[in-house]
């Protein structure tokens, strides 16, 4: 089936032949997969019990006699569907007599043979019209609605993302750096909540992304009409109440770019223990500060054609935005052909990170953030926000960010001491996920035939092996 709605599962394709003979194809192989890899992160999810907590999070008030789908399973098969590469509803249409994907979404008739329904039968999963209106039943929906009655509490999924991470570090880590950065997610309708931003130069959103390492905590889509740091208060205060309510005496680090620069976040931070380093946009007065250092290095970048950097401490306060002055460590650095000045403002004291180490060790570490959201918004598809409502748009960024957790976990447990421990994604899914199988389902089996050609069966074994192991069964 293709995506316009032409049925090709009857037609013959022709293509060139070879030796003679004509090569024709026809979709018509029967319960053949083509993402057998999707079996190592329903391990992920039994194991970790991942998926079952994200179901947790949404209300159900259809009648429980007229259920065929249940929440679980329809939260594991759009977030499963995701993490295999299809970002689209209309590809559940023929996803839903995937027996294989049944299988990893907990269907106990994995090819809907007992369905009640006549014409629901053999497809064992949900169609895109299900899957349609769970995501877009409004938060005051009840059990008198039509046809939308399955609601999601956004303040449980948000704290979800959280105790996904806690439950990956049975060991208080020493430190924490919490990295926050925004990005643009473009719109191309009328979205509620649309707005043209200068910057991009687009109709778009505005989510604000924070991560711990490779962990995300948080995912949040916003407007674009207001400051890039809205509501990182808010979000950093909740991370940060339920990491030390499980982790007490654990040291947190906020780090971002220029644009959190701001004194109520970093106000908040001084008031509750909590360390930052914040890029600093340059401006006259902190030039002039440098002013002597910046000539210096041009002289010598001039010498050496080489850049040439020196670092400085000043104690800076604006005229008028911040309530105090703060610490802020000047970079004068200066390339061939223009001069490069950099700021960081931070609360860590000198005799803990001295000017050259915070800035290049620890200020600059944040950019590999920057790689985690094209992950996000590259690998699963997290700018598919093209759904009428901001309340639907943003479960649909929590759909990517879920299966986000759920690959970021195969890829931490599953393929660590492998060629692909740190794979992006796109790599993983195409080596791993995408993988040929004939499935047969039987009353007591479901036997799943793997290509006999797969270059990576050693990995693959590997990694089942390294996943039983991280999460071993509970008897």
């Amino acid at each position: 089936m293709t995506t316009d709605g032409t049925d090709c599962r009857g037609a013959p394709l022709t293509f060139q032949g070879v030796g003679g003979r004509a090569v024709v194809a026809r979709f018509d192989g029967g319960r053949i997969t083509s993402d057998a890899g999707v079996l190592l992160l329903r391990e992920v999810a039994e194991r970790t019990g991942l998926l079952r907590r994200f179901a947790q999070c949404f209300t159900d008030y259809r009648d429980p006699e007229r259920i065929e789908h249940t929440v679980e399973e329809l939260v594991a098969q759009r977030v499963l569907a995701l993490a295999c590469g299809y970002e689209d509803l209309n590809d559940h249409d023929v996803l839903r007599d995937d027996a294989l994907l049944a299988v990893a979404a907990g269907k106990r008739d994995a090819t809907g043979a007992t369905r009640p329904r006549a014409r629901d039968q053999g497809h064992a999963l949900a169609g895109k019209s299900t899957l349609n209106r769970l995501e877009g039943t409004p938060a005051a929906a009840s059990g008198a609605a039509r046809y939308k009655k399955i609601v999601y509490d956004g303040a449980a999924i948000a704290g979800w993302f959280v105790e996904a991470f806690l439950a990956a570090h049975p060991t208080p880590p020493a430190e924490i750096v919490l990295d926050l950065d925004a990005t643009d997610d473009p719109l191309h309708g009328q979205q509620e909540g649309r707005f043209f931003h200068g910057y991009y130069r687009a109709y778009c959103y505005l989510p604000l992304y924070i991560f711990a390492g490779d962990c995300l905590l948080a995912a949040v889509l916003r407007r674009a009409d207001g400051d890039g740091a809205a509501g990182a208060v808010e979000e950093v205060a909740r991370i940060v109440g339920q990491l030390r309510a499980t982790w007490p005496a654990v040291r947190i680090v906020v780090r971002g770019d220029s644009g959190f620069a701001r004194d109520a976040l970093m106000t908040w931070c001084e008031a509750h223990a909590v360390d930052y380093v914040l890029g600093l946009a340059r401006n006259t007065r902190l030039e002039a500060a440098v002013a002597r250092d910046l000539a210096l290095v041009a002289i010598g970048c001039a010498v050496t054609g080489a850049p040439v950097r020196r670092y400085r401490e000043l104690v800076y306060q604006t005229h008028d935005s911040w309530t105090r002055a703060r610490r802020v460590v000047a970079k004068a650095e200066h390339l061939p052909g223009k001069a490069n000045p950099r700021f960081v403002v931070t609360s860590l004291p000198v005799e803990r990170w001295a000017a050259a180490a915070l800035y290049e060790d620890l200020y600059c570490a944040r950019g590999d953030m920057e790689n985690r959201i094209k992950e996000q918004q590259l690998g699963l598809f997290a700018d598919r926000t093209s759904t009428a409502t901001m309340r639907a748009n943003q479960l649909r960024l929590w759909w990517s960010s879920a299966a986000y957790v759920l690959v970021e976990t195969l890829r931490r447990e599953g393929l660590a001491g492998t060629a692909l421990a740190r794979a992006q994604v796109g790599t993983i899914r195409t080596r791993l996920l995408k993988l040929g199988a004939l499935v047969t389902v039987s009353v007591r089996r479901v036997v799943i035939a793997l290509s006999s050609v797969f270059p990576l069966q050693r990995l693959f074994a590997q990694v089942l092996a390294n996943l039983q192991r991280a999460y071993p069964l509970r008897c």
